[in-house]
């Protein structure tokens, strides 16, 4: 009698914390939500400096389980292309967006669309004007043409004849680099800027507008190429020609080619960007963004000026080729 008592009371109690446990294991079978959807639109994805900020986007969209979305133009000139791209974005409802802006007010308009429809943009590689992104996360490009011309004139001395090749007029990057070199440059009046132009956006326009400085009357012995297009054409010139280091070539980014020229002693110096950890980074403070947490409103990726001295210590390796890493 008191065994059967005592399994009507255990009954008992378990109908009456039924709902409880009900609870409990629907809790912990519950599936997971579906993954973010993230929208990675960039200027390309030609060149190594765009394939490792899809890299680092990536890695961080395995990490934080978000779906990444990476769609890019044929080319960093293409602003109606991009624009059409950040629409279809919008279209599709992502729940975020990260932009490589190809033009400073050219993205304004589609961008703000994009935040009105409450789709969070994190900007990215070049400035946009507009102040309603959720961040900024890039290289400092005034810093990085002060750095550029700092070892200009370390390397070429002061009686310099000196070529600015430059690249997409549009962009803010090669506005902020020329800022911070000109400066820097001005200090020297022996120093001369005998060329300072914008080329077509081909490695190509590079080689044949550097061959036609160096050989002609504008007798330049250094050359400063704003971005890796400019950089690889300009060495490819210069390699050709056979005067790798008597005319100065100081770049920007580290593209395979432009690793190999520096090791050949073709270019003397390349101020080199994070992409990887930038790619990285807006993938991360983007899921954190989502969650309602705070977020920096900029950030800077950092640069390094890497030359044949230096290219080989670990810590430049990890820059160099973070995707071995």
């Amino acid at each position: 009698m008191f065994k059967k008592r005592s399994i009507l009371i255990f009954l008992l109690f378990i109908l009456l914390i039924s709902p409880s446990l009900s609870g409990i294991v629907n809790l912990n079978s519950k599936k997971d939500e579906e993954p973010k959807e993230i929208s990675l639109i960039l200027k390309t994805q030609s060149g190594d400096y765009w394939k490792n900020v899809r890299m680092g986007a990536e890695v961080a969209a395995k990490e934080f389980n978000v779906k990444l979305d990476f769609t890019y133009c044929s080319d960093e000139t293409d602003i109606t292309g991009q624009i059409a791209l950040v629409n279809a974005a919008i279209e599709r409802k992502v729940d975020a967006l990260i932009l490589a802006p190809s033009d400073y007010k050219g993205l304004v308009d589609v961008t703000e669309k994009a935040i009105f429809k409450k789709i969070p943009v994190i900007v990215i590689d070049s400035k946009l004007n507009t102040n309603k992104t959720s961040s900024y996360i890039a290289t400092d490009n005034v810093k990085a043409g002060e750095m550029a011309g700092e070892k200009l004139v370390s390397l070429s001395g002061i009686n310099s004849r000196i070529a600015i090749i430059n690249f997409v007029q549009g962009s803010s990057n090669n506005k902020d680099r020329e800022e911070g070199l000109k400066p820097i440059i001005s200090k020297y009046p022996q120093m001369k800027v005998v060329y300072n132009n914008y080329i077509l956006p081909d490695s190509e326009s590079a080689f044949e507008i550097t061959k036609k400085l160096v050989l002609g009357d504008d007798k330049v012995n250094t050359i400063v190429a704003l971005n890796y297009i400019s950089s690889i054409g300009a060495a490819q010139a210069i390699n050709e020609m056979g005067l790798a280091g008597k005319v100065n070539i100081i770049t920007f980014d580290n593209t395979t080619e432009e690793i190999e020229f520096l090791e050949k002693g073709v270019i003397q110096a390349t101020i080199t960007q994070r992409p990887f950890g930038m790619g990285y980074l807006a993938v991360k403070y983007s899921v954190l963004n989502l969650q309602g947490k705070k977020i920096p409103k900029y950030v800077d990726t950092g640069l390094v000026v890497i030359d044949k001295a230096n290219m080989y210590l670990p810590e430049n390796q990890k820059i160099l080729f973070p995707f071995t890493q």
